[in-house]
């Protein structure tokens, strides 16, 4: 996986739209100095390249009954990559990521009714061949989420032959 080749202009952009990506291209561009089609041509570019996407987040209180959980996951070390790909597949998980630590996957969710968490946890992820153990951990208050940090768009798994950066 290539790094992405970021000027110094294209990290102001993103900057700006970090903060507020209703703001208008016109008002990017007397901020940066730069003209509306460079703005406009950058982040079409961006977009291209998966690198910025668009949309409405949610927050929590959107759905009063909604609980984050974490999902760590102990599965075999040949067995991860397709463990992960299995457990991304999962409607209710929200995202899945190879970590390094006590588990060598950490998934997270939303769910409504802690019986539903447990069906995912016991039923179907730990039923995974490969998997040796679930631990799950339920947030009961958050003190602070940045959505900002999140990756908006699907990023696809790296190839088995590809270097592991995580």
């Amino acid at each position: 996986m290539s790094v992405p080749q970021l000027d110094d202009l294209d990290r102001q952009l993103i900057g700006i739209l970090a903060k507020d990506a209703r703001v208008s291209n016109r008002r990017i561009a007397a901020d940066l100095g730069v003209t509306e089609g460079t703005v406009r041509g950058r982040i079409k570019r961006l977009q291209e390249e998966r690198l910025i996407a668009f949309t409405a987040i949610t927050g929590f209180g959107i759905n009063r009954a909604a609980r984050l959980a974490f999902i760590g996951v102990q599965a075999q070390v040949a067995d991860v990559r397709a463990v992960a790909k299995a457990i991304a597949d999962v409607p209710q998980v929200n995202a899945v990521m190879v970590t390094m630590g006590q588990f060598n996957i950490l998934a997270i969710c939303l769910f409504d009714e802690l019986e539903s968490l447990v069906l995912e946890t016991s039923d179907r992820i730990l039923a995974l061949p490969g998997v040796h153990h679930v631990e799950t951990s339920i947030a009961v208050k958050t003190f602070k989420y940045d959505p900002r940090v999140v990756r908006i768009t699907a990023a696809p798994l790296p190839s088995a032959d590809a270097d592991d950066d995580a």
